[in-house]
């Protein structure tokens, strides 16, 4: 649950701004401010079920925007190739550090 919770967190971050208001503010509530859907209902006057849909949808919303624009999969792979030329500068180790650095200028 954890590992979903902050997967879609970053995918919020990065696709916050394709989101409508409601879907952002539904999503900041119950993901970053730990709404339950009881509040969040109430807060919005909605029943919970209507609050429970809309978050749903817009996880899969979010989803696919991964799937299509790959923003998260490209900030993941640069994080651990720049973990890796630390280590690389650490040890001295010029060689694996230019082919890391090949690697990072060739992520799609």
């Amino acid at each position: 649950m954890l590992e979903k919770t902050t997967r879609i967190n970053y995918l919020f971050d990065f696709y916050q701004q394709l989101l409508t208001e409601k879907q952002k503010n539904y999503m900041d509530l119950y993901y970053l401010e730990d709404y339950s859907l009881g509040e969040i209902s109430e807060t919005y006057d909605v029943s919970r079920q209507a609050v429970y849909d809309n978050i749903k949808r817009t996880e899969v919303m979010l989803e696919d925007y991964e799937e299509k624009l790959g923003l998260y999969r490209r900030f993941q792979a640069r994080n651990e190739l720049i973990d890796q030329m630390k280590a690389a500068v650490e040890n001295q180790n010029f060689d694996q550090l230019k082919k890391l650095l090949n690697q990072m200028e060739n992520i799609d």
